[in-house]
């Protein structure tokens, strides 16, 4: 995997868990109703501080990590067993799935910048995937030094930034951008990539 491959498929993964709807999507549904377009983006903004300070610590620990040939393999190999798992997942529950752009009950008064980083912190499913999914990439991208890294990043947040500015436009203009055939369309596709990645991820661990 080389250096434009990491950013690419580092958006299409985050894309992938973007598209599955959980907290920060209900906050952002809500606050755009309140705030308009520019609270997905404000939102994304206090996620993306958070992630950055996540990818700072696992990254001080990655070091003496990757030392270790059988460590690195296991976390390889649990990220890849994930990527699969979610992908199978989409797939199961792409029939029924849709945009539901109702207003979430939003809370007024708090910044839209902390009111992401709370948002991210509420997941469960966001630790699990940082702890499991985002280690690995990081330990792979790790190959490429600061570059993989950045794009790594650069490519995980902007994938979160466009899709949560889509739903916030969306809601703002009281419509739906996107459809439900889209919506549906577009995880299908995210899903079948996660399975080959999750497959290449588990069979790169001698790498």
């Amino acid at each position: 995997m080389n250096l434009l491959a990491i950013g690419l498929t580092s958006f299409i993964i985050a894309l992938s868990g973007a598209l599955v709807p959980g907290p920060l999507f209900t906050v952002t549904v809500g606050e755009s109703v309140k705030n308009g377009a520019s609270a997905g983006p404000l939102i994304i903004l206090g996620h993306g501080i958070l992630e950055l300070i996540i990818v700072v610590l696992l990254l001080s620990g990655v070091s003496p990590l990757i030392a270790h040939g059988s460590a690195k393999n296991i976390v390889k190999f649990a990220g890849g067993i994930m990527l699969i798992i979610m992908g199978l997942l989409m797939l199961k529950d792409i029939r029924n799935a849709r945009i539901d752009l109702s207003a979430g009950g939003a809370k007024g008064g708090s910044s839209l910048v902390l009111t992401g980083i709370i948002g991210s912190l509420s997941n469960p499913y966001w630790i699990i995937w940082w702890a499991t999914i985002g280690l690995g990439y990081l330990i792979s991208s790790l190959k490429f030094g600061i570059a993989g890294i950045v794009l790594f990043f650069a490519g995980h947040i902007l994938a979160d930034l466009l899709w949560y500015s889509l739903i916030s436009c969306a809601v703002a203009k009281g419509r739906k951008v996107i459809g439900d055939r889209g919506y549906r369309l577009t995880l299908f596709v995210c899903a079948c990539f996660l399975i080959l990645f999750g497959i290449w991820f588990v069979g790169s661990m001698a790498d």
